[in-house]
């Protein structure tokens, strides 16, 4: 293997592990804030989106349904992060079973995402048209807007190095 070409593997890995923990962050983030979080802070959908009492019970319903499957998920990506450090701990290469690893990390990352995705399309479909478009947007943005920051930080890195080839 040509010095170029274990640069672009590692850079390739760099990127993915970035993704997958990037992935990871987030679903932390929103699971345990749903998970440790009361129905009243919901509260903030009501006022920023201006929902009606009927409105909201819909959403708090779907909301109650979802934090089941957000923490059932959240815990699937712990054990599997778990799997990954044991492979990766005492070891000094990545081998196949890590990269398998990270592969079915990515894979419950994805199916995470695309799990809050749909819940937030049933939320949006819960409000008042304009008011769901507003949120749907705003929701997908926060999804997937910091994949998207680390994949253009990590091909802007990319680009800059082998431009100095």
């Amino acid at each position: 293997m040509t010095k170029r070409s274990l640069i672009t593997v590692v850079l390739a890995l760099a990127a993915c592990a970035a993704l997958f923990v990037g992935s990871y962050v987030i679903a932390q983030r929103i699971c345990a804030k749903h998970v440790t979080s009361s129905a009243d802070d919901l509260a903030w959908l009501r006022q920023e989106f201006r929902l009606s009492d009927a409105d909201m019970t819909r959403v708090r319903e779907l909301h109650e349904g979802y934090m089941p499957k957000c923490a059932k998920m959240c815990k699937q990506i712990a054990a599997k992060k778990q799997e990954l450090e044991s492979t990766l701990a005492g070891t000094t290469n990545v081998t196949t079973a890590a990269e398998e690893k990270l592969t079915e990390l990515g894979m419950l990352r994805a199916q995470c995402q695309a799990q809050m995705l749909r819940h937030f399309v049933e939320v949006s479909q819960a409000m008042p048209p304009e008011q769901g478009r507003r949120y749907l947007t705003e929701m997908q943005r926060l999804t997937l807007g910091f994949h998207e920051q680390i994949e253009q930080s990590m091909s802007h890195s990319a680009d800059h190095q082998h431009g100095n080839h």
